[in-house]
């Protein structure tokens, strides 16, 4: 369950913001994917390899929602959908990179104890 952290009288914490944005099992490693270029769902069914396909399809349109991926749907037979990430899924890329890191450090922290 998801609360609201409150900052002041009707306003949310950007953080809580940001944490609830990607927050889904599958998000990341979405985005892991998707920033090396488009991508179509059978090529995330591909590289992610326990989500199922309602999950992945749910947390991709949660994505777009939220502004982070673009959705594109051809007109042709089969039908055919990709994804992108928009300028606000490029900047995510970014700070989950400075996370990895972060989280290299962790690691030799907790190899030194």
């Amino acid at each position: 369950m998801k609360t609201k952290i409150k900052v002041e009288e009707n306003k949310i914490c950007p953080l809580e913001m940001a944490v609830n944005t990607i927050s889904g099992k599958w998000k990341i490693p979405i985005v892991w994917q998707i920033h090396e270029g488009k991508k179509r769902p059978s090529e995330f069914l591909r590289g992610i390899v326990k989500v199922d396909r309602r999950v992945l399809n749910q947390q991709l349109n949660e994505m777009v929602q939220d502004g982070i991926l673009v959705k594109q749907s051809f007109n042709e037979l089969p039908p055919r959908v990709e994804y992108t990430l928009t300028e606000l899924g490029e900047k995510l890329v970014q700070i989950l990179w400075q996370l990895n890191d972060w989280g290299k450090i962790l690691i030799t922290e907790n190899e030194e104890v």
